[in-house]
C-alpha cells in the first residue's frame, strides 16, 4: 500500500491542494487533520465535484468542502466488519482511529477483497465514420486509429479492464468486420466482448436497442474515440450515492469574448463589462444509466445521448452531473489526433 500519510492534509489547504492529494496517492480520499493528526474531517473525490457545481473557487480553504462526520472505525474491528460497513455504506476506505480521533491507518476496500470484479456493462460506441480524421479514417475506422501505440478503443478498454470491469458490448457500424477482427470475444484480455451490429447510423444512443437483455445492474456508455484518466469507480460510486436515473460527466469549459460587453436596457448603459469570460460544463461523452432508462430509448432508430437527457428531465427523473478535471480528450479532428500521441506518453505513462 502506499504511504497513506500522503494523504493527511490541514483544513487550511485549498481546494486544489486537496485534488493533488487525491489524485497523487490515487486513494480517492483525503484526511483532513489538526496538527496533533486528530481526524477533523474527510474529503472525497465525490465531495470536491459538488462543491465545483455549487461555485466554490479551486482556492477556497479544503474545510468548506470536507465532511465533519466520516464513517470510521476504531482500532479493535475487524476485517468482517469493516468490509459490512463498506459494502453497507456503498463505500471503499475508512479511516481507522484510535480513543482520541488520531488517525492510526486507512482502511481500503480493495485491499481487504485484494480484487473487486465489477460486474456492470460497459457500452462502448463505435459506429461512427470519423469524417473529420479523413483521410486517416477512410481505410480504417476512427476506434482503431492508434495512439500511443494501441488503438484508441484499446485504451479506453484496458482502462476499465484496469477498473475490474469485464463484461463489455461495443456497438459497430462504418467497417465493423476491422474492429470485431481486432477485439473478436475479448479472450485476450480475459474479458467478455459482444458487439452491437448497427444496420444503419444509430446516434450515440440508439444502439442500446439492441441489447439482448436488460442489464440487472447501471452501465456505463461511452464514446469510442477519447482518451481520460477518470476513474471509472469514482464516477459508479458518484452515480450511486446521488441515486440517479443517468449521470453525465461534465467538463468546464469557458471562452473569453474579445471586447468589452455592453450591458443595455432599452438605450440606457446600465454597465459595461471588460473581456468578460463565460464557463459552462460540456458533455464529456461519458455516461452511467440505469437499466430503465432502456425503455426510452426507439427501437432502431437514430438516437442521441443528449435526447435520452432531455426526455428524462421532462418525465422529472433525477439526473447527475459529475464534473470531471482529469485528463479528457475528445479525438474528434486531426490537431486532436496528434495531441493524443504528443501528449499520451506523459499523461499515461
Amino acid at each position: 500500500m502506499k504511504d497513506w500519510k500522503i494523504i493527511l492534509i490541514s483544513p487550511q489547504h485549498s481546494i486544489r491542494e486537496a485534488i493533488q492529494t487525491i489524485d497523487a496517492s490515487a486513494l480517492q480520499i483525503a484526511l483532513v487533520v489538526n496538527e496533533h493528526q486528530q481526524l477533523l474531517g474527510t474529503v472525497t473525490d465525490g465531495d470536491i465535484r459538488r462543491a465545483i457545481l455549487r461555485g466554490l473557487s479551486l482556492d477556497q480553504p479544503v474545510y468548506l468542502t470536507m465532511n465533519p462526520q466520516p464513517i470510521t472505525v476504531d482500532t479493535n474491528a475487524t476485517n468482517d466488519e469493516i468490509i459490512a460497513i463498506m459494502r453497507r455504506k456503498s463505500i471503499r476506505q475508512i479511516p481507522v482511529i484510535d480513543l482520541d480521533r488520531q488517525v492510526v491507518k486507512l482502511a481500503l476496500l480493495e485491499q481487504l477483497l485484494e480484487v473487486i470484479k465489477q460486474d456492470n456493462w460497459v457500452i462502448l460506441i463505435a459506429g461512427g465514420l470519423g469524417t473529420r480524421l479523413a483521410p486517416l479514417t477512410q481505410d480504417c475506422p476512427k476506434p482503431l486509429l492508434r495512439v500511443g501505440g494501441k488503438p484508441i478503443l484499446e485504451n479506453i478498454l484496458e482502462s476499465f479492464i484496469d477498473c475490474g470491469f469485464h463484461q463489455f458490448f461495443i456497438s459497430v457500424n462504418y467497417k465493423s468486420d476491422m474492429i470485431e477482427n481486432y477485439f473478436s470475444n475479448g479472450s485476450r484480455w480475459g474479458v467478455k466482448i459482444e458487439y452491437l451490429r448497427e444496420t444503419q447510423r444509430l446516434g450515440t444512443a440508439g444502439g442500446l436497442s439492441l441489447l439482448p437483455e436488460h442489464p440487472e445492474l447501471p452501465f456505463f456508455v461511452m464514446n469510442a474515440d477519447l482518451l481520460t484518466k477518470i476513474n471509472f469507480h469514482t464516477m459508479l460510486n458518484y452515480h450511486q450515492e446521488h441515486k440517479s436515473m443517468a449521470t453525465m460527466a461534465v467538463r468546464e469549459y469557458d471562452f473569453q469574448i474579445p471586447f468589452g460587453v455592453v450591458d443595455t436596457e432599452q438605450q440606457r448603459i446600465i454597465g459595461i463589462r471588460e473581456k468578460p469570460i463565460y464557463k459552462f460544463h460540456v458533455n464529456t461523452g461519458i455516461y452511467i444509466l440505469d437499466p430503465s432508462c432502456l425503455e426510452s430509448i426507439p427501437k432502431e432508430q437514430h438516437y442521441d445521448m443528449p435526447f435520452l437527457f432531455e426526455t428524462l428531465i421532462q418525465k422529472q427523473e433525477k439526473t447527475s452531473a459529475f464534473p470531471i478535471w482529469e485528463y479528457w480528450l475528445d479525438i474528434g479532428r486531426m490537431s486532436d489526433f496528434e495531441k493524443a500521441n504528443e501528449e499520451f506518453r506523459e499523461v499515461f505513462a
